[in-house]
């Protein structure tokens, strides 16, 4: 049943990675890079505050809490795991399309780029208890371009991706939850 599942993924990996174009290679690359999303980043720390003025530094501890979680833990599947990434997988040597050389580090299990949008996006998400949906679209949007590049970069199989996504989204949404447990229990008077 693995080598099933295994062999499906490298075929639908070499599938989606075969689908580039000189338009879209700029474009992912940069999709890629944290930094891109900046203005992102920036729009869902304002939208924070506005939900939590009075106590956003527990905003900003709980995100930096659940971004080092949902890093460190990917860390752990990868050394645990031990799955090459495609970049550095002897029997697809030449079948994958890379850009500026880049083939990621040796083990790909699971994606944290994957996790730690998937986390961003569901913790922002949980923690405004999906009211805004202009905020929703473009959350899941950034997540999943993000997720995407990996593949189009080739270091990433679907699966890797699909393993970030669900790890990162339980993180964020645990860690929304348990922000504002916490919140309330020992900030009632600035709820």
């Amino acid at each position: 049943m693995l080598d099933v599942f295994r062999t499906f993924d490298e075929n639908f990996f070499l599938f989606l990675n075969a689908q580039h174009n000189t338009f879209l290679d700029p474009l992912m690359w940069l999709f890629s890079n944290k930094l891109f999303w900046g203005p992102f980043y920036v729009l869902v720390l304002w939208l924070l505050y506005k939900r939590y003025p009075k106590q956003y530094w527990t905003v900003l501890v709980a995100i930096l809490v659940m971004i080092f979680a949902s890093d460190q833990i990917c860390n752990l599947f990868k050394e645990s795991v031990l799955r090459f990434r495609p970049t550095h997988e002897p029997h697809l040597e030449g079948l994958i399309h890379t850009l500026n050389g880049y083939k990621g580090g040796t083990y790909g299990f699971y994606s944290a780029h994957a996790s730690n949008s998937f986390a961003l996006a569901f913790f922002a998400l949980s923690a405004t208890m999906w009211k805004n949906k202009y905020l929703a679209i473009t959350a899941l949007l950034y997540a999943s371009l993000t997720a995407y590049s990996r593949i189009y970069l080739g270091v990433h199989y679907p699966g890797d991706i699909l393993a970030g996504a669900l790890m990162g989204a339980f993180i964020g949404t645990g860690v929304a939850y348990a922000h504002n447990k916490l919140r309330i229990r020992y900030l009632p008077a600035q709820v």
